[in-house]
């Protein structure tokens, strides 16, 4: 690991400290999921739901409803929902993320003469976005050209929304590709009128599920970035004058500003994206919480024969033991995707495995758009996911009677075989554009199948206990839980009952900062040499809500300091990334007092070796207490 090095004897650097949710799920507070059987129809569902619950959404002929039942009654209405034989299943409405990683450095947004001037080749057949060799440069010269095929392959890009007004996806007519999807029902017809009759008024070329409405301006910079991506595997986006694009991309908007969004909004843009004609799904989103209703929303796509892209996910930990969603789903036609360098090494701050993870992508330093009509780098399982997807919406153009499945086994069948991928995703590859698209113009005629599908849905999660404890999605925050002690059971407050445990969330913003000294005198005979730190800390027991700082590391855990007491025994589970952001290890600890510091720790005394080892060749250089 490349060590940080200071000139001067004090400054400062960014190491994230993020906490992770395995006990109680991050949700929205009192907001559910409600499936019922099949049997029953919608009036039962709405007399069940009477009095119970408020309807926020509803997904027509699945049964399934969107509700909300924060409120003195929320426990009581949620365990007669669940004991209800006419309910299949109950869950919490669990927030997802974005799969981005924040760079280690800043990144400038650059203007398009900006790019240029910095050697972005303005070419029409040079692939500029990354140096990897995906062969998309040669799989250019085999694709249809727009008049030998009129019908352009929609992607849908459930996101953060699209800068409709970049250059890039401008109209043809103004100088853009084009690539925006347009809704001919509603583009053709009367405003403020649902003229297709899906639900959507007006939603001309997409839709913002966050504030219902066709307005889905990109706050964040994510998902024009990824749609920027998709684009550009079919031409160079920095070329002047811009070709049309033989892409078209249907923006959904339900991650907000802040990069997160609920999983009923994701539902909600799925069913969209597969009844308006998406032929491929892209999620570069995902956390770490499984959701029946999302197993069901995926199981929908693959019904309908839509490929669905899923990132892998950016903690560098392996999906077989740690999941990620909806990267996990073993839905048949969803492909998890990890990232790669430009030299087919697993980028080090992907996801991976063996058996969840089917294939890696491009996905460091990836230049594409953003929002204001500029471009920026950046990195992760986020950008790698679109550039299948773009390969693939390519691939369907040459063969558009495959299905999803077919799709998906085709892509990975034509992958280049990588030896530093071996054993980290299941085909051992990377992705392999001039191959995928050459395969695929020999199945121009091949008729679409599937082998029958049917979810197994895993261990009942849905307690009402994380939909109260869990943070809103706009928060900002990933957090940890605590237990009642080692070897306890999951732990949860359930609304109206007494806390069980104590929930430790660090504030991203500020992130942690380090005070680095070259010097490194010796202090004392203490067992773990303890490193100073600081950084504002959240600490929620029930009700109430604690605001403290984490103060010193150490081999052997970390102190923090509150001004009221907590519980103790606890077991706490956190992520810590390195300081150059490459590398993430995950340690188990016990919330204890010390009452010599009158100070709070987590002590990280059942830590696996090599996780330790970690932390102090992480620690060193840093200043002693």
């Amino acid at each position: 690991m490349k060590r940080v090095l200071a000139r001067t004897t004090i400054f400062t650097i960014s190491w994230m400290f993020a906490l992770s949710v395995w006990a109680q799920a991050e949700v929205v507070p009192g907001e559910y999921i409600v499936k019922f059987k099949a049997s029953s129809g919608a009036a039962v569902a709405q007399t069940k739901l009477s009095g119970k619950a408020s309807l926020k959404s509803s997904f027509p002929g699945m049964g399934m409803y969107h509700v909300n039942m924060k409120g003195e009654n929320e426990k009581a209405n949620f365990d007669a929902l669940k004991a209800d034989p006419e309910v299949e299943y109950i869950e919490p409405n669990f927030v997802q993320r974005k799969s981005e990683v924040e760079p280690n450095e800043p990144v400038e947004a650059l203007s398009y003469d900006e790019v240029v001037a910095a050697g972005a080749s303005t070419s029409p057949t040079v692939y500029s976005q990354s140096s990897a060799p995906t062969g998309i440069e040669s799989a250019w010269t085999q694709v249809l050209s727009l008049s030998s095929y009129n019908h352009k392959v929609v992607v849908a890009v459930i996101d953060t929304g699209l800068d409709r007004y970049h250059d890039v996806f401008k109209p043809v007519a103004s100088g853009g590709t084009g690539a925006l999807w347009i809704n001919q029902a509603e583009a053709n017809g009367q405003p403020g009128v649902d003229d297709d009759q899906n639900g959507y008024v007006d939603d001309i070329n997409g839709w913002n599920f966050i504030n219902n409405t066709n307005n889905f301006v990109d706050d964040d910079n994510h998902g024009t970035h990824v749609a920027g991506i998709v684009v550009g595997t079919g031409q160079n986006i920095f070329a002047r004058p811009l070709s049309e694009s033989k892409i078209q991309i249907m923006p959904l908007k339900f991650l907000g500003g802040s990069g997160s969004g609920s999983t009923s909004n994701a539902i909600r843009a799925i069913y969209y994206a597969v009844n308006n004609g998406a032929r491929v799904i892209n999620n570069s989103w995902g956390g770490p919480s499984y959701s029946r209703a999302l197993h069901d929303a995926i199981t929908y796509a693959y019904d309908n024969k839509v490929l669905v892209l899923s990132a892998a996910g950016n903690l560098g930990s392996n999906n077989d033991s740690t999941p990620m969603y909806p990267s996990n789903y073993d839905v048949p036609s969803n492909l998890s995707v990890a990232s790669t360098s430009s030299y087919d090494e697993l980028s080090s701050f992907s996801n991976y495995g063996a058996s969840t993870v089917n294939l890696g992508s491009p996905g460091e330093w990836i230049e594409s758009t953003i929002p204001g009509n500029k471009t920026m780098k950046m990195s992760g399982t986020s950008m790698a996911t679109p550039f299948v997807s773009g390969v693939a919406a390519l691939a369907f153009r040459e063969a558009p009677g495959l299905s999803g499945y077919q799709m998906k086994n085709l892509i990975i069948g034509t992958s280049t075989a990588v030896n530093r991928l071996y054993g980290r995703v299941s085909s051992g590859a990377r992705v392999d554009a001039a191959t995928l698209i050459a395969a695929s113009k020999t199945m121009v005629s091949t008729m679409s199948s599937q082998p029958s599908y049917k979810p197994s849905y895993q261990a009942d999660r849905s307690v009402a206990s994380e939909g109260a404890g869990g943070a809103a999605g706009g928060c900002g925050l990933v957090k940890a839980v605590t237990q009642n002690g080692p070897g306890s059971g999951q732990g949860g407050n359930m609304p109206g009952a007494a806390p069980i445990g104590v929930i430790v969330g660090l504030l991203l913003v500020p992130m942690i900062v380090w005070q680095v000294l070259r010097a490194r005198a010796p202090q004392s005979r203490r067992k773990h040499e303890r490193f100073k730190m600081s950084s504002e800390i959240r600490v929620s027991v029930g009700e109430r809500e604690l605001v403290g700082s984490v103060q010193t590391i150490s081999e052997g855990g970390l102190s923090f300091n509150t001004d009221q007491a907590l519980e103790k025994g606890g077991i706490v589970t956190m992520r810590i990334q390195s300081p150059d952001g490459h590398e993430v290890i995950e340690v188990q600890g016990q919330v204890v007092w010390n009452e010599a510091n009158q100070a709070y720790g987590v002590q990280f005394a059942n830590a696996k070796q090599g996780t330790l080892a970690m932390i102090r060749d992480w620690t060193s250089g840093l200043m002693k207490t």
